[in-house]
């Protein structure tokens, strides 16, 4: 009776766990893949190439050169504000930390031994600390301060140099693109079958349309 009770059980569990495959609601429509040849449809000195590459070629070149490119003369001020603000901040840094590393050189001489000019700070900031052991360990600490700072305003010239080939980048890829009203997003209600009752969701169909007869369209 209870090997009997258990197999029934089992068939009964195993006939609920059954799932009948359904179409899935998500599905993506992919259009015609675009030779690289036919994208690669601008010039620069005489070499044929895409549009990215060149916005990155320019960019690389003369900062800012990708924005006008791409007609996004708004964001100059935002390259060039930036890149001169790091570049200032670095020759600011280095400027101090050329002083302080020479006034703690003779620093350094002075507790040496050594004697005559070579051996006083004379740096305009850096020899307002005392001659002292006192003002050589703070002048040494404002002095590894300054070198640090201008290793990381060196790294953030190299940060701002690389956004703005990465912004140039970007927009080139999206020129072709239409975002506007061209965008729809639908949301219907969906019956996924599954055995013995339907169960309800929803189905996101989002549609891009590119301005670009040359770019395939995409359903999500």
């Amino acid at each position: 009776m209870l090997t009997a009770v258990g197999l029934f059980c089992l068939t009964a569990t195993a006939r609920a766990q059954t799932v009948t495959a359904g179409p899935d609601s998500v599905r993506v429509q992919a259009g015609p893949a675009v030779p690289d040849s036919v994208r690669r449809n601008v010039k620069l000195l005489g070499m044929r190439m895409t549009r990215p590459q060149k916005a990155v070629i320019l960019a690389a070149v003369l900062p800012g050169s990708g924005q006008i490119y791409n007609h996004k003369y708004w964001k100059l001020p935002l390259v060039y504000g930036a890149l001169g603000g790091t570049i200032y901040g670095e020759w600011f840094y280095f400027t101090r930390y050329t002083e302080f590393r020479d006034g703690y050189r003779a620093r350094r001489f002075r507790r040496q031994g050594g004697t005559g000019p070579a051996s006083v700070d004379t740096g305009n900031e850096s020899k307002k600390y005392a001659q002292d052991a006192n003002g050589d360990a703070l002048q040494q600490q404002v002095f590894n301060a300054y070198r640090t700072r201008r290793d990381t305003f060196f790294a953030y010239i190299g940060l701002a140099y690389g956004l703005q080939i990465l912004d140039a980048l970007v927009d080139a890829n999206l020129h072709d693109f239409d975002v506007s009203d061209n965008l729809s997003l639908n949301v219907q209600p969906y019956a996924l079958p599954l055995y013995g009752a339907p169960a309800v969701g929803a189905a996101f169909t989002f549609t891009l349309r590119p301005g670009s007869p040359s770019t395939g369209s995409h359903r999500f």
